[in-house]
Order: C-alpha cells, then structure tokens, then sequence
C-alpha cells in the first residue's frame, strides 16, 4: 500500500476542510489488570515506516522498533492512559474513551479531526469519524495503535518487576491460564480490575 492509499481517509477528511487530522486508537481493553493506554498520531505524507499495521499484525520486535521510528517522524503524537481504579469506576468502554481523548488533547500541535478506531465515539470531544478496522485502513491509527501497544507493554514490564508472583511479562495482564492460576493462588494485586475479577 502506497503512503497515499494508506492516507486516503486523512485526505478524504482534509479534502472537507480539516487541516490536522490525527489517529486514535486504544491498547489494553481486555486485560484483568493494568491502565487502558491511547495514542493520539499525526503523521506526515512523506513517511517511511515499511512494517507500519495494526500493532496486532506487527511482531513484538518491529513493533519495539516502529515504537521509536513514529516518535521521530510524525508531525505530533501523544499518549495517554486511565488506571484500574478509574475503569472500575467508569468502565471500559468510557474508560476508552476517555483516554483516546486525552490522548488527542495532549498533542502538541492540536488537531481539527480525529479518526478513531473502532465504532465507538462517545466521549471524543472534536469532530471526528468512527472507522472499524481502523488501525489496518488509516495510517496515522495504525501509527497510534503501536503506540499504544508498546508503551502499555513497557509498563506491565515495570509491573512485572514489581510484583513479580503474577508474572506480568509473560501474560501483560491478559486473562491466560497461568494468569488466573496466580490470582487464585495470592489474591489481587493494587494494579488488578476489580470489577473483570467477579468470576474469581
């Protein structure tokens, strides 16, 4: 895919007069534990990122290395995050919500339009457009969804060093087998959602 065709949508939305159109999109939504991160991305027409996807598709390595390769070349980028505590209070979806849009506020230079992934828009405070499958058909969500994926990643790594029993660098907080074996085994820790424990 060219840089044209994956910026299509940026385009379509700038050809209806928005300068500044960024991606947003989510990483963390699943998980028994951990904050729900969002990045919010501008990226320029001219940039070179060849493994640039969903974080999904992108192998744990690549995406370490498109991690600082978007950094460097988008026009703005910024990511945000909403803890445990505040989705326990809010729920996930709003808790979403809430940190793509802090996300697409924290950007230096403050854009017009967002592009959102997902079918959700609650709770986004510019105009924007919701796009399912967003992080494979827009470029700068696909940008934000790395983002998203690496830095909450590198914090469940931080997490894991911190309370180690549950094995966090391992699972990064997902519901697997080994996950819920240690959560049987000692209980909840001050990062676990309280309220995706209920079957426990």
């Amino acid at each position: 895919m060219t840089n044209a065709e994956y910026l299509s949508l940026e385009h379509e939305a700038q050809a209806q007069g928005y300068a500044v159109v960024c991606g947003a999109d989510e990483a963390g939504a699943g998980p028994l534990a951990g904050p729900v991160y969002a990045a919010a991305v501008i990226l320029p027409d001219d940039f070179d990122l060849p493994w640039l996807n969903d974080s999904k598709k992108v192998t744990p390595k690549r995406r370490e290395v498109l991690f600082d390769q978007i950094k460097e070349q988008a026009v703005a980028w910024a990511v945000a995050s909403v803890g445990e505590r505040e989705i326990d209070e809010i729920n996930i979806l709003n808790a979403r919500m809430k940190a793509m849009d802090l996300a697409i506020h924290q950007l230096d230079l403050a854009p017009d339009f967002a592009l959102i992934d997902g079918n959700r828009n609650k709770g986004i405070t510019i105009p924007n457009r919701m796009v399912v499958h967003g992080d494979s058909l827009s470029a700068s969500i696909s940008a934000a969804s790395i983002l998203a994926k690496v830095s909450r990643d590198h914090y469940m790594l931080e997490m894991a060093e911190r309370y180690p029993e549950y094995h966090f660098e391992q699972h990064k907080g997902y519901g697997t087998k080994l996950h819920y074996e240690m959560l049987h085994k000692y209980g909840p820790c001050p990062i676990h959602r309280l309220t995706f424990l209920k079957k426990l």
